[in-house]
């Protein structure tokens, strides 16, 4: 059984890629299947469908995101960093998972954009606690703030525009 995870796990990879290179909608799970060098069935013995397939490429990007998050103990006046940090991290580690992520907003698929609006849903949720924890007077406002500085960051990477982020 360890095979059939390993299998699927390698799918999941290779999906990101070609999801990352094409776009969701220029993929095609028979790419992915030929990236996994696996069968298009196959494929579909893990995942019903290419929106099934994304929704798990999304979730395994979202969970390290939101373990990374979870896990950053800082005090209040360190904590934006510290968190700001741990998602820098994850950019250098899994780079096509985390730009997948901040561009799925802008798939017009119901059950992708419900799914991803549930995910940011979570994460902001997530960062306002630790923002509440921490003592913070607006911590909706500051998980608003912190996520648009992800967009951002990732947004500066994509564009290859690292002046865009010159603030302190």
């Amino acid at each position: 059984m360890v095979v059939r995870e390993d299998k699927k796990e390698l799918i999941l990879d290779k999906a990101v890629g070609i999801f990352a290179e094409n776009g969701y909608y220029k993929a095609t799970t028979a790419l992915i299947a030929k990236a996994a060098g696996v069968t298009q069935p196959y494929v579909f013995h893990f995942f019903k469908n290419k929106e099934e397939l994304f929704i798990a490429v999304i979730d395994r990007a979202t969970k390290r995101i939101y373990e990374a998050f979870s896990g950053v103990e800082a005090s209040s006046d360190r904590l934006m960093d510290t968190m700001g940090h741990a998602f820098l991290d994850i950019m250098k580690t899994h780079k096509d998972e985390i730009i997948l992520v901040m561009q799925s907003h802008a798939i017009f698929e119901e059950v992708i954009r419900y799914h991803v609006r549930e995910k940011f849903r979570s994460v902001h949720e997530l960062v306002t606690e630790k923002l509440k924890a921490a003592g913070s007077t607006n911590p909706e406002a500051g998980a608003s703030q912190f996520l648009g500085t992800g967009f951002l960051i990732t947004v500066a990477e994509v564009l290859e525009l690292p002046q865009l982020l010159c603030f302190e």
